[in-house]
């Protein structure tokens, strides 16, 4: 039997190094605070127009339909949970949140399916800018085109 020698001479590729925090941090970071700003950033204007568009809709729907935002609160574990992820999820929306505590939107909690679903939106729409920042990172790190 013959042997592979190519197994045998073959050495583990080194691993690419790490892109620089300057390469992706500016549009990464812009990204969270103007939904779609960081695809404008990165000369993706139609991308970023997309999801700036989708993204403040979310949050304006969300508004329109009384949803509560998130305040971090302690108590058991669930509690916990629930709370501090809703809050990271309002917060991740960028500027829309900040504007909306800014200019003092504090509906309390109500009961119904209306306001429980306003509520989903306001996290989703900062869930969906999360999905934009990563878009943002590989493009910006040349991982996609």
């Amino acid at each position: 039997m013959a042997e592979n020698t190519n197994a045998s001479t073959a050495r583990p590729q080194p691993l690419p190094s790490p892109p620089s925090t300057g390469q992706w941090l500016p549009a990464v970071a812009l990204g969270w605070l103007i939904p779609g700003g960081g695809h404008f950033l990165l000369k993706r204007t139609g991308r970023g127009a997309l999801i700036c568009a989708a993204i403040v809709l979310i949050f304006l729907f969300g508004l329109m339909m009384r949803g509560t935002l998130f305040e971090p609160q302690t108590g058991d574990l669930l509690t916990t949970v629930i709370y501090w992820g809703g809050f990271l999820g309002d917060l991740l929306a960028g500027l829309p949140y900040v504007l909306t505590r800014w200019l003092g939107y504090a509906q309390p909690d109500l009961a119904g399916h209306v306001h429980d679903y306003g509520t989903k939106f306001l996290v989703a729409a900062g869930l969906l800018n999360v999905l934009a920042m990563v878009d943002v990172y590989e493009i910006a790190t040349g991982q996609k085109d």
